[in-house]
């Protein structure tokens, strides 16, 4: 089905693509992480990972299915001023579901009543940072207000559905990093908001669940 079709005929479609919720309290399952595509960098051996989780926020709107993203504070001690998901760590005991919805209230404001979770997309392992990201899927009507924490989140905004399951703007990018390696991932440009590294990635993981693996 088109990314770019009604809301009310892609809202069935893309759940009957998503894990359900109770999927991530059942086991292992398939995950990507940030070294998926980049196979010269080393893997991490670590034996845990921390686990968190992020509210994939699709809006309903007239003219057609919006992903809701942020941009971080300048003042955050990591991933400062990246493009993300509302999310994070998950507290002792809590579902990720719990944890995404936890946290999109604390960043933004969006009081889960407005969210209907749908079910879940592709776990995303961050090598560097140690994190398992659940990331929870889920629809939200137009009619919210939202408000930034400003200790976390410099500004909201949403990219349509369309355009950030469009291959063709979804990319592999490279760049160089300040030790002279160069690192691989996925990334897209939305009116000047770049999109990339994990938040990418899981886009990406989310487009081959619904459109199939690129050959």
């Amino acid at each position: 089905m088109s990314p770019d079709s009604p809301p009310i005929a892609l809202r069935g479609w893309i759940t009957r693509h998503l894990d359900p919720l109770d999927a991530a309290l059942l086991g292992e399952r398939p995950v990507r992480s940030d070294l998926s595509i980049d196979p010269d960098r080393a893997a991490d051996d670590a034996a845990t990972w921390t686990p968190a989780a992020v509210l994939v926020g699709l809006v309903q709107r007239e003219q057609g299915l919006t992903v809701l993203l942020t941009r971080r504070a300048d003042t955050l001690r990591s991933h400062t001023g990246q493009v993300a998901f509302p999310g994070g760590r998950s507290d002792p005991g809590e579902t990720p579901w719990e944890t995404a919805l936890r946290e999109a209230h604390e960043e933004i404001g969006l009081h889960p009543s407005h969210v209907e979770l749908a079910g879940l997309s592709t776990p995303f392992r961050t090598a560097v940072t140690g994190f398992q990201i659940t990331p929870v899927v889920g629809f939200i009507e137009p009619g919210f207000t939202l408000t930034p924490n400003p200790a976390e989140v410099a500004d909201i905004f949403e990219t349509p559905f369309g355009f950030i399951m469009d291959p063709a703007n979804l990319t592999q990018q490279e760049r160089e990093m300040p030790a002279g390696d160069k690192r691989r991932f996925y990334a897209a440009t939305w009116e000047g908001q770049y999109i990339w590294g994990a938040t990418a990635g899981m886009l990406r993981a989310l487009y081959d669940r619904l459109y199939g693996a690129a050959t």
